[in-house]
This record gives C-alpha cells, sequence and structure tokens, in this order.
C-alpha cells in the first residue's frame, strides 16, 4: 500500500483533488456511453457499418486513456512553456479553421466543423484546438501587459484582434462554441484587471464581428430557430428538449437504473448533447446532482489554484481553463433540463467524443501543472522580467 501511495505522490502532482474528480468523470463516462449508444451501435448494423455497443465503448474507453494520458504529460511541463506553445497552436489555428469552412470538412448536422485525419479515419474539430490555444495566448497577452492594461494600443488591441480573428471564424459554422468562447475570454480579461470601459467596447465589436459572422455562416436560420423555438412559447417544444423532460421525468429521485433508459433509443445524441438526461433517467435525481457537484467541485479547485498561483500567467492560464471547462457543463445541463435553447454542446469529460477529449484531458494536465506550485520568480530565457502577479484581491474576481 505504500508503494502505490508513494508512486502517486511521484507520478501524480499537483492539486489530488482535481485528479480524483478527473478518475472520476472518466468512470461515469464509460459507463453512460456504454449504455447511451446501444441505438447508435443498432444504426450502423442497419447501415452495413462495423460498430457493435462493445466495440464504440473500447474505442470511447480507448480516447479517454489516451487523454488522461496527455494530461499526465502536460501536467509534468513547466505550464510557463504553454505561454510560447500558444502563439504557435494559434497560427496553426486560423488555416486549420478556415480550410475546415471553405475547403468543405466534413460535414455533421449541416455544419462544416471537423476535419478527417488521414489513416486513422479520426475526425478532428480545429475549434478545440483553437479554443485551447486562444485561452492560453490571451492569459500570456494579459500576464505580460499588468503593467499596461489601460493602454488600448497596448492591450486591447491585440487582444482584440485574436479573439474577434478567432470566435469570427468559429461562430460561422458553430455559433456555440464561439458565444462559450467569447463569454470566457471576457471572464479572462475581467481578471486580468483590463477597465471596464475596454470590456464595453471589446463586447461592442464583438457584436458587430459576430453578428457578421452568423449572418455570413452556416448556422444563421438554425441560431435564430433555436433561439424563438426557446423565447416564444406558443411554439411547440422541439423534439430533443421534450423527450429530454420525458427521461428526466421518469428518473425520479434514484433513476431506472443502469441500461434502464428508453428515452436513449429516441433522442438524438444521447450519448453527448443529451447524455445529462440520460444520467438522470437511469440514476435519478441522485446521480444528476452529484454530476453537478462534481463539476462545482472542479470549479472550486481551479479557482483555488487560481489564488494560490505565484504570477499572473499561471492564475489566467488556470482561470480561463477551468471557467471554459464548467461553463460548457453548466451550458449543456442547463439544455437538458430546458434552461436555455439547445445548443449542441457535448458534455465536457463525460460525452463520447473524439480529439475533444483530448484536448480536454490536454487542458485539465495544464490547470495541474499550474497547481504544481511552480513560481515565477527567475524569468525564463526569452520571457520579459516584468512578468506581473496579479494582486489577491483581483485574483477571486
Amino acid at each position: 500500500m505504500d508503494i502505490i501511495k508513494n508512486w502517486l505522490r511521484q507520478n501524480l502532482k499537483g492539486d489530488p483533488v482535481l485528479w480524483g474528480i478527473v478518475i472520476l468523470f472518466s468512470l461515469i463516462s464509460m459507463a453512460v456511453v456504454y449504455s447511451a449508444t446501444g441505438t447508435l451501435a443498432y444504426k450502423n448494423e442497419l447501415r452495413g457499418r462495423s460498430g457493435t455497443t462493445e466495440m464504440i465503448l473500447f474505442k470511447h474507453t480507448s480516447l479517454i486513456f489516451v487523454g488522461l494520458a496527455l494530461m499526465w504529460l502536460a501536467h509534468r511541463i513547466d505550464y510557463r512553456y504553454y505561454s510560447r506553445l500558444s502563439l504557435y497552436a494559434l497560427l496553426l489555428s486560423v488555416p486549420l479553421l478556415l480550410f475546415t469552412f471553405f475547403m468543405g470538412g466534413t460535414t455533421l448536422n449541416d455544419a462544416s466543423r471537423w476535419l478527417t485525419i488521414p489513416v486513422i479515419n479520426q475526425t478532428f474539430q480545429p475549434s478545440d484546438l483553437a479554443k485551447l490555444a486562444l485561452i492560453s495566448h490571451l492569459a500570456s497577452m494579459l500576464s505580460r501587459r499588468q503593467q499596461h492594461v489601460n493602454d488600448f494600443k497596448a492591450t486591447l488591441l491585440p487582444v482584440m484582434l485574436w479573439v474577434g480573428l478567432i470566435c469570427g471564424i468559429i461562430i460561422m459554422s458553430n455559433a456555440s462554441t464561439a458565444l462559450l468562447l467569447f463569454a470566457t475570454c471576457l471572464l479572462l480579461m475581467f481578471i486580468g484587471r483590463v477597465p471596464l470601459k475596454q470590456m464595453a467596447v471589446m463586447v461592442a465589436i464583438g457584436i458587430v464581428v459576430g453578428g457578421v459572422g452568423l449572418a455570413s455562416g452556416q448556422r444563421y436560420k438554425t441560431v435564430l430557430s433555436r433561439i424563438e423555438s426557446f423565447t416564444d412559447k406558443s411554439k411547440p417544444v422541439p423534439f430533443q428538449l421534450e423527450h429530454s423532460y420525458i427521461a428526466i421525468a421518469t428518473g425520479g429521485l434514484t433513476g431506472k437504473g443502469p441500461g434502464n433508459s428508453t428515452e436513449r433509443n429516441i433522442l438524438p445524441h444521447p450519448y453527448s448533447d443529451f447524455i445529462y438526461a440520460v444520467i438522470i433517467e437511469e440514476y435519478g435525481m441522485v446521480g444528476g446532482v452529484t454530476v453537478l457537484f462534481l463539476y462545482l467541485a472542479f470549479l472550486y479547485r481551479g479557482l483555488l489554484t487560481v489564488v494560490n498561483s505565484h504570477g499572473a500567467f499561471g492564475g489566467l492560464l488556470a482561470a480561463g481553463l477551468t471557467f471554459s471547462l464548467v461553463l460548457q457543463a453548466m451550458v449543456n445541463m442547463g439544455v437538458a433540463v430546458g434552461l436555455g435553447p439547445i445548443t449542441g454542446l457535448p458534455l465536457p469529460l463525460l460525452s463520447m467524443g473524439g480529439t475533444s477529449l483530448i484536448f480536454t484531458g490536454i487542458s485539465v494536465g495544464i490547470i495541474l501543472a499550474v497547481s504544481r506550485g511552480e513560481r515565477e520568480i527567475r524569468p525564463m530565457v526569452g520571457e520579459p522580467a516584468d512578468t506581473a502577479r496579479i494582486p489577491k484581491k483581483t485574483a477571486y474576481a
């Protein structure tokens, strides 16, 4: 037993509670995805495709382990290196996003969001890379400009250009991801002590760029339809939400039991977009509250990492990635229970996914790297010596 404890201490650095939360999420994900993919396996059989429930579970489990492995690797790296890597990742993201949209990437649900990786035949969403890169680079830019946050040209202009460019491209094919990313960037700017006047300018420009991108993109009619369905109570409840409500209502306190969901056979994407409804149907309100509690615990531990960080970049980086994951989770769960319009966002750490599981693992690994307590006392080679620290009173913002 002592040998195992010593091995864990030596190899799993950072916040042990975060490690426990992620591992627990992984186990829950395997169980629920296995239950929710029965209909998908049946459809594969009808279409002559290979893909039994066990094969789907094996693929999903393999991706979870790849994500955990990359999370481990990411948490072993000095997080200050991500300040440099973020710019290169952004420069790679832009052509990938443009190629996917204009050159006809893999189209699913009337949107070109995916690229298919040759040989392994695995779909890849460039927006996943773009989100991680933008949040990391925004944290880097703000940390380097802590002494000049009031300077429009020095701070807001470069931030505005990168945020507007990435979110503007993403919104053409994926409005919910772009809006969530923009909201995360605003939170990061607030924590980074950017004046509210400059943030108001950012919001105004974001509305203009977002409106143009949405109008010229693929999802304009879909977005309007979903907003109208949510706001106009005279219209019938959308098919997805109707069966999500049925799943939640029939789950009761303790649920129908693992593998006993009936709405999984009717709900579109019960293993991704509406996996929370399946969780409540099978595990009841107890299961739903447990999952919500785990996300809130993740948020708390992430913010604790922010508070305990010794440098501006580490605090901003951990804050941005934590907010990005938890906000997406809250939006997904809110949609399932009728608190918002349908978005199509998966539930991070739980939904079945491809490379999104990998990028989620990397994001959590970076948060863990910050929580390892590496100090930004001595500037790295090529790093500005004036990398500032966030005052404790603003670290909670």
